[in-house]
């Protein structure tokens, strides 16, 4: 660990050195002198007296430096079959197109503006429009639930709510208007203007001369397009919410500064991605890692992102992915592990794989939610590149823990997304705050201060932010997953501290249980939640979903995968039920929703969250869940 390890040590021994070097990627309309004011409340801010814009960095200095016809998106959809690739010349001039829409209506630095759409260019145009302008901008999906759009309008306040009339998904067409209606009619923030982008899948009924077509807006001579406002490094680019909030819900705040310099540093040091290469992140706008790794980044480096309307499997079938890195030479793929169990399922042998020439490709990026060892490694075996765990948050925007494959490719560990990037310095924390031992399982926090990008605060509430994440170590994040490193200082992240279940006094993890169930050949997904039981305090449950062609009887099943978990964990464990069901209840980033279905197994209503991917399949789970057969 030479490269690496002098650059991590560096960065937290000298964090204003070393991060005052990263500053120079990016272009200032005035240089900072103070790199990181400490004492700014709530915890610090970095690069205080820089001004800069995001949109210049991402769009304006490629073009200026001649780089105007190098590929910036390529949009391509897998429903309809378009294929459009957009310069840096024709990025920026769509984006100072409908900046000077919005600016003519009334929307300056400051205003936020929510844009709900699916994964077409207009989403990425109005997001790099805002940023223009210095607006700020808050994603949330496309077709999103009335009541939680509602209570995000309701948060942010928004001067324009932007959205595209429809969706695309298998075999149907998801209108957006209707769900917009609904929530302005629960929601007591009224914007000043609703614009619509029309698609011909289904057209949104305009109604006053408060909701326009954004074609409108987007007509060239129509408004004069807009300029680079000049932005403090500390003004807020965007809110972001987090997945699964019940109540008020919980905005996680970005600013420009910070976010620019991080981004641009970790596509050199994590991704090895640069000027001209492609990347394809397979995500969604609508989460951090589409913020982050389909918008940002790769245009503030000058490579060139891939836009991927349609799913891993069933667009048409499990080549999807293969078929997008193929057709567009993509030098990194990142998605969610889910995706790609996903395809595995669908597709064990890795016929599809072999059907395209994948030789562009150089290493698979998977986050979101913990990589099982069976997933890695036939995605490893499959692809033949590297496949890169990494670990991150919606809060702090850009890796915690990653193989560093631009400073030095370490050793791959599988159940480990590697070691702590630079600028983080990670330790499992004991219930006292002390640091614990090498292998000892804790609290996974992250010494103050954080590096740049990450959240500065909660949008209009840095009570909450303290509440949240600072008060339980004293100057420490918490990162709310637990976990341990290893005597080589990589980091094993074992699950959300809540899903680490206490059986009669024993501490025991979810996740490793998940890990051996998932070792199974017959195994292609599982979930392990912790379960009220009367004598033990909890016990643990398992639910598989089958590989493709499994025949072996449910009940054989289970007594196989409880025999391995005892065999592997021991007695302790005390799992003794595992229920054979058809899919798993997720997210649409594909986190599993644990902790609902630990409520429903509880007898509780067990909420469904608005991201979740298809709420019939917890409706399908409830009667499975609320079986209290013996075990």
């Amino acid at each position: 660990m030479g490269a690496y390890a002098d650059e991590h040590r560096r960065s937290l021994e000298d964090p204003e050195g070393f991060w005052g070097e990263q500053a120079r990627a990016v272009d200032w309309f005035t240089r900072p002198r103070t790199v990181l004011d400490a004492g700014a409340p709530p915890a610090g801010r970095w690069f205080p007296d820089g001004v800069l814009n995001t949109c210049y960095n991402a769009l304006d200095r490629h073009v200026v430096r001649g780089r105007a016809d190098d590929p910036a998106l390529v949009f391509h959809s897998a429903y309809s079959g378009t294929r459009r690739t957009y310069s840096y010349a024709d990025l920026l001039q769509e984006v100072a197109q409908l900046g000077g829409g919005l600016r003519e209506l009334g929307v300056g630095p400051g205003d936020r503006v929510v844009i709900s759409m699916p994964m077409v260019p207009e989403a990425v145009i109005a997001m790099l429009a805002c940023a223009r302008l210095g607006a700020v901008h808050s994603v949330v999906f496309g077709g999103f639930a009335a009541a939680e759009l509602a209570a995000r309008i309701d948060d942010a306040r928004p001067k324009v709510v932007l959205i595209s009339s429809c969706g695309l998904e298998p075999g149907r067409v998801v209108e957006y208007k209707p769900l917009l209606d609904a929530a302005l009619e629960r929601s007591t923030h009224r914007p000043d203007y609703v614009v619509v982008h029309q698609r011909p899948e289904a057209t949104a009924e305009l109604r006053g001369e408060r909701e326009l077509d954004l074609a409108v807006l987007m007509r060239p001579g129509q408004f004069q397009p807009a300029g680079c406002a000049e932005l403090a490094a500390t003004d807020p680019l965007y809110i972001l919410y987090t997945s699964g909030t019940t109540g008020k819900p919980k905005g996680v705040v970005r600013d420009h500064g910070g976010h620019a310099v991080a981004l641009a540093y970790s596509m050199r040091a994590v991704y090895d991605v640069g000027p001209g290469d492609v990347m394809f992140t397979a995500s969604d706008v609508g989460w951090v890692v589409g913020h982050s790794y389909i918008v940002y980044a790769p245009l503030l480096v000058g490579a060139t992102t891939v836009l991927y309307e349609g799913k891993p499997v069933g667009t048409p079938d499990a080549g999807a992915f293969w078929r997008v890195v193929s057709e567009h030479r993509a030098k990194v793929l990142f998605t969610a592990p889910t995706a790609i169990r996903a395809v595995r399922r669908a597709d064990p042998e890795g016929a599809f794989v072999r059907r395209y020439d994948l030789s562009s490709l150089q290493a698979l990026f998977l986050a979101g939610e913990r990589l099982d060892p069976d997933t890695f490694a036939w995605a490893g075996e499959t692809l033949g590149v590297p496949v890169v765990d990494h670990w991150w948050q919606t809060e702090t925007g850009w890796p915690i823990a990653a193989n560093p494959r631009g400073l030095e490719p370490l050793p791959l560990k599988p159940g480990s997304p590697s070691v702590p990037v630079p600028g983080y310095d990670v330790q499992a924390l004991g219930p006292d705050g002390a640091v614990l031992p090498a292998g000892e399982d804790g609290a996974l926090c992250l010494r103050l201060p954080l590096p740049p990008g990450t959240l500065p605060t909660v949008w209009g509430d840095d009570d909450r932010f303290r509440r949240s994440y600072l008060d339980a170590f004293p100057g420490w994040y918490l990162s709310g997953d637990g976990g341990h490193l290893d005597e080589d200082g990589y980091v094993f992240v074992m699950g959300r501290t809540d899903d680490v279940i206490n059986v009669a006094g024993h501490r025991l993890s979810t996740g490793a249980m998940e890990a051996v169930l998932a070792s199974h050949p017959a195994v292609a997904e599982c979930a392990v939640i912790g379960v009220a039981d009367a004598l033990k305090g909890q016990v643990p449950r398992g639910l598989v979903v089958l590989a493709d062609g499994v025949t072996t009887p449910a009940g054989q099943l289970e007594a196989e995968l409880v025999a391995l978990v005892r065999s592997e964990i021991g007695p302790v464990a005390a799992l003794r039920r595992v229920d054979v069901v058809a899919a798993l209840p997720k997210t649409r980033s594909g986190k599993v929703l644990r902790r609902t279905m630990r409520e429903i197994a509880d007898g509780g209503p067990g909420v469904v969250p608005s991201t979740v991917e298809d709420a019939d399949v917890v409706e399908r789970l409830r009667p499975v869940l609320r079986d209290d057969r013996a075990g």
